[in-house]
């Protein structure tokens, strides 16, 4: 494989491990939403 080829591929590998990380924050951020959101509900019972 060359060089060129090579880079390529890490630079595909890279952005598919940003893309991944941002879907996972984004789902850590809407589990940690809607806890709060449960616990303020419970507190106003």
């Amino acid at each position: 494989m060359t060089p060129e080829e090579q880079d390529l591929i890490r630079r595909r590998q890279r952005s598919r491990a940003l893309v991944v990380a941002l879907l996972l924050g984004a789902l850590v951020l809407l589990i940690f939403g809607i806890s709060i959101a449960k616990i303020q509900l419970g507190m106003q019972h």
